[in-house]
Order: structure tokens, then sequence, then C-alpha cells
């Protein structure tokens, strides 16, 4: 472990400084972000306009929902988006085989290279709705722990499926499109999942499983969920992250060096 902190404190060093040549880049970022959630806002604020609200939700409580996803989607900005949507160029263009010959894990590696900073702005922004709207509810430190295990564990889901995805590289090199399809679906995440038809809600809960990402762990701060939910969110995460560490070994079976 100490090892592997050692090896991140490095890469992140190296990445944040090279991206801080380009400071002028938070600052659109920061415009972006807030474009982003105000669009989002507004988006809510047509459905809440005529007194109309989702089953069980009021706007506080929806709000919870969308300051959660704006939270895991700059994490995903920092983490995920640098590092693995960058797998499929290292197989386009050979690269992978330095990663294979180095002494450490290569999913560690391609999971961790590097960050991006500017994704602080969508958590920040979230941070500062969410604790709006927890104050607007009367939540306490006690409602914020009580999400915070399954948020990891939404987190560690997303990053799961995102690497098998990148990890079908392999076999499909041109597979951009199902990354932004994956970004695209995980929008729904935006609301409650009660906003949504039975069928949909089957699909974001089970097949693709969104709601675990924004509405279980915002159900869990507000203190309407047993303790099953939050088990099941962590199986989920536990089942996923095994699956992608297999499916990475099976992929590499695959994979052809490019110097061979």
């Amino acid at each position: 472990m100490e090892r592997h902190l050692q090896i991140l404190k490095l890469f992140w060093g190296a990445a944040i400084a090279a991206e801080l040549e380009y400071r002028f880049n938070f600052i659109i970022a920061a415009i972006s972000s807030l474009g982003n959630l105000a669009g989002s806002l507004f988006g809510l604020f047509l459905f809440y306009r005529t007194g109309y609200k989702f089953q069980g939700w009021n706007w506080e409580e929806a709000l919870i929902v969308l300051a959660i996803f704006t939270i895991l989607q700059g994490l995903s900005g920092i983490f995920l988006i640098p590092n693995l949507n960058r797998i499929v160029q290292q197989v386009q263009d050979g690269t992978l085989d330095f990663v294979l010959l180095k002494p450490i894990s290569s999913q560690f590696w391609l999971s961790s290279r590097t960050v991006s900073p500017w994704g602080l702005s969508d958590v920040i922004s979230g941070c500062f709705l969410l604790g709006y709207a927890g104050s607007k509810l009367g939540l306490g430190i006690h409602n914020y722990s009580l999400s915070l295990l399954p948020f990891i564990c939404g987190v560690i889901s997303l990053y799961s499926i995102w690497f098998m995805l990148g990890s079908t590289s392999i076999w499909f090199v041109k597979i951009y499109n199902v990354t932004e399809v994956l970004r695209r679906l995980l929008e729904a995440g935006r609301y409650p999942m009660v906003a949504y038809p039975t069928a949909y809600r089957f699909f974001f809960t089970f097949l693709v499983p969104v709601a675990f990402l924004t509405t279980v762990p915002a159900q869990t701060m507000l203190d309407r969920l047993g303790g099953g939910w939050v088990l099941g969110s962590m199986f989920l995460a536990g089942g996923l992250f095994f699956a992608s560490t297999r499916f990475w070994r099976l992929a590499l079976r695959y994979y052809t060096s490019a110097s061979s």
C-alpha cells in the first residue's frame, strides 16, 4: 500500500504540475461547470414550477440527487475520463506494451496514471448545492455520513463498468462511441428514478445501475432506505470491481503486442 501511495504521489504531482501550466483552463472549466449546473437546475425547475413534483420527492430532495450527480460528474472528470478514455489510444498506438512491461499492476497504472484538476469545479458546485439543499431540509452530519458508503460504492461501480468498456478496445479498437453512450446513459442520474417510467427504472437499476450512483445515496442521506440497499450497493461494487480485474486479465490474453 505504501509503495502504491508513493507512486500515486509521483503520478499526480507530475500531472497537476503539467496541467497548471494552462491555468486559464480552470476558468473555462468553472464557467462550463456553472453553465451545466444552471441547465440542470432549469430542467428540474420546469417540472416543479407548476406545483408538480416527482412522487415522494419535493424540490429540495430532488436537488440532493442533482448535487450528488454533479459531484460524481466532477470526480469522473478528475480521475476516470483522463485515464480510462486513454486506454483506447494506448492500444491503437501500441504504447500499452510499455505499461505491461512495468513492474506494477497494469490496471492500477492505467486507472491512476494522471488526474485533471479541472473537474474540481463540478465537485465544488455540487458540494455547495448539497449544502444548500441539506440546510433547507435540516440534514445533519449524521445524514451526510449515512450516504458516504453507498456513494463510494457507486463510484467504484462506475469505475468498474467504465474500465471494462475500455478493455474491450483490445478486440474492438475504435470504441469511443461506446464510452460516450455510457456517459449519456449516466445523465439519467440527474433526477430521481421515480421520474422515469417503470421499464426505464428497471433498466437504470438492474442493467445499467444508474440508480445506485445517485438515487440510492440520496435516499440513504434522507434516511429512507434500509440496510438492504446499502448492502446491495456494496455487493454490486465488489462484484463489478472483481469482474473488471478478471475481464482485464481475459482481455490481455488476446492482446497482440505492437512490437511482436
